[in-house]
């Protein structure tokens, strides 16, 4: 479908970026029957809402004119929530209103004040801004909004949660009442709607989201992974997909860096986006992912709000979302105007039930499944070479004197073994990652099993890395719990790495490990039980509690007992009590013969 008759000044510029059909909501919004009234439309990230109301604007900004007239007060505002999509809409509207012979300003948090003022004064027809600094302008006198003919709120739902009520509210007081009023929001919850009905007048509501529907160019897939290898998942998935552009979503500014740091250590280009950095910091980055110098953003929700990056072909998620909603609006960064893009969740095992619901409240269709393997993406790197440009270009004539020169003096066979290993050189190493291969969750077998293997970090009966471990009595050992279990596929190969990082030891440290449904118990040298309680306490794992047993054995209990996986031997079940042990009782409904014996 062709785009409706606009502003001729208007379809030249669509034209000149190759414009040929409109989005929904494009089309929407130009509809005869909401000309020129108040609009309040919910329409997904990424489709293409600035376009959408430049283009609704047009009837009132320019009438039946091809162009403004000179530049005075501004007379229209159009306010965003951050300043990266603030700056994103100024570039947009610049395009354009270019043939029109717009002016736009912008007025941003974090830049010149001072040049923002020269813009102002010097007159403008557009002005783009943040709340907190349109409202610094506006108590300073800076911005003349008496003649303002229509203001516009992008992404109004997330300005209410960054708090900026109050200073809306101040912008539209200020705003004559006549005015054109436009709200853009990815959803309508009950204070965006209230704001319409205090700020618009008869606005016509329109909605091009269909009822809890994701993008349908996003590919959702959930990759199950051992909580202590989420750094691993993040390498593995970037190399699998080799995508040209990438954004990796963690909750906290710590966390943001420390991930940034250990991927430009693996050799990948990589920049980071969080409220800590500067204006200038956070511009280079921006323009690196543009210009292709970077691959991979790593940003926290706020920091990437509104960001538009050609070419972002994959999100991660290496910290789960905490709502639905964020969800959607970080997967919303790719498979944006019509582009391909997919979504990867890395899901630890234990919050495999938040992932579910997560992405049932989404309405996502995701795929679960392992991380990539070594193998797989070494597969992936052979078929990516074969598929090379380099191949396919025409060579040169000074390009085939050197492949004469060479084949002279080397084989085939050798020239190309050197071109595979340069290839692989500018390439990131593959991750080894432990996977469980349940892609449904299931519960394992409750029959007792035993890793006694040594040296690829599965327990034995002992710590499993030495005879010596065997000679230790009970007496040298203390218990304690862990708050995950069998229902959280507990592996002593994951299990391990965690212990050692929470409690700060090393596995020479640890003892038997025994996996239960819902928790494991596990023991740790008296001689750095003390050190290990104090640093599990202080840790800030909100999936992961460690705290002592209380002194009694994982085998003292008859519910502990019921389906445990023992991961000792039985000469190992701790110092003798005053009390009858429960597998002398008699065995209560569920107990097998064998676990009698045990």
């Amino acid at each position: 479908m062709p785009f409706p008759r606009t502003n001729s000044s208007l379809e030249r510029a669509l034209a000149d970026k190759g414009y040929n059909e409109p989005t929904p909501v494009q089309a929407a919004v130009l509809q005869p029957d909401v000309l020129d009234r108040d609009l309040l439309v919910s329409a997904q990230t990424g489709s293409g809402k600035t376009v959408a109301y430049g283009l609704a604007l047009a009837s009132t900004l320019l009438g039946d004119a091809e162009r403004f007239g000179a530049p005075a007060e501004p007379l229209a505002l159009i306010i965003a929530p951050t300043r990266e999509l603030a700056l994103q809409v100024n570039r947009e509207l610049i395009w354009l209103y270019g043939p029109a012979g717009a002016r736009v300003a912008s007025c941003v948090g974090g830049m010149d004040v001072r040049r923002e003022q020269r813009a102002l004064a010097d007159g403008c027809h557009i002005v783009v801004g943040t709340p907190g600094r349109l409202r610094d302008h506006l108590e300073r006198g800076r911005l003349d909004t008496s003649k303002l003919q229509a203001v516009v709120l992008d992404e109004a739902d997330e300005m209410l949660d960054l708090g900026f009520r109050e200073d809306l509210e101040f912008i539209l007081d200020a705003t004559p009442a006549e005015r054109r009023t436009l709200l853009f929001s990815a959803t309508i919850p009950k204070n965006i709607a209230a704001m319409a009905r205090r700020y618009q007048r008869d606005a016509a509501r329109i909605d091009t989201l269909v009822q809890n529907q994701p993008h349908g160019d996003i590919e959702y897939r959930a990759v199950r992974i051992a909580p202590n290898e989420i750094e691993h998942g993040v390498v593995n998935v970037l190399r699998f997909y080799e995508s040209r552009g990438a954004m990796v979503f963690c909750h906290t500014r710590e966390a943001v860096r420390h991930l940034q740091a250990s991927l430009l250590e693996r050799g990948f280009s990589a920049v980071a986006l969080s409220g800590e950095l500067s204006q200038s910091e956070r511009t280079h980055a921006l323009q690196a992912l543009r210009d292709g110098r970077a691959r991979v953003c790593v940003a926290t929700d706020v920091a990437a709000r509104g960001i538009d990056l050609p070419d972002l072909g994959l999100v991660i998620h290496a910290d789960l979302p905490n709502d639905h909603e964020t969800l959607l609006h970080r997967s919303g960064r790719t498979g944006r105007a019509g582009r391909k893009g997919v979504c990867v969740l890395l899901v630890p095992y234990t919050r495999r039930r938040k992932a579910e619901r997560l992405v049932d409240a989404a309405g996502v269709d995701v795929t679960w499944g392992g991380p990539p393997s070594a193998d797989e993406i070494r597969l992936k790197d052979q078929e990516r070479l074969l598929k090379d440009p380099v191949f396919s270009e025409e060579s040169t004539e000074e390009d085939l004197a050197m492949a004469r020169a060479l084949l002279e003096g080397r084989s085939a066979e050798d020239i190309a073994a050197a071109l595979v290993r340069s290839y692989r050189m500018r390439l990131p190493a593959p991750e080894e990652i432990f996977d469980s291969g349940s892609d449904r969750g299931e519960r394992p077998r409750r029959e007792k099993r035993e890793f006694r293997e040594e040296g690829d970090g599965r327990r034995g009966s002992r710590r499993g890395d030495g005879a010596e471990d065997d000679r230790r009595s009970p007496g040298d050992m203390v218990w304690f719990r862990m708050s995950v279990g069998r229902r959280n596929n507990a592996d002593p190969r994951w299990l391990v790495p965690i212990i050692c990082r929470l409690g700060h030891v090393t596995k020479k440290e640890i003892g038997v490990i025994r996996i239960f449904d819902q928790e494991t118990k596990f023991e740790i040298a008296k001689s750095h039980a003390a050190k290990f309680a104090a640093a599990a306490r202080k840790t800030n794992d909100e999936d992961i509690q460690i705290a002592p047993a209380d002194g009694d054995r994982p085998h003292q209990k008859a519910e502990g007992n019921k389906g445990s996986k023992d991961r000792g031997p039985s000469k190992d079940r701790g110092p003798k009590s005053g009390k009858k042990p429960p597998f002398k009782q008699k065995p209560k409904e569920g107990f097998s013969k064998k676990r009698k014996r045990d």
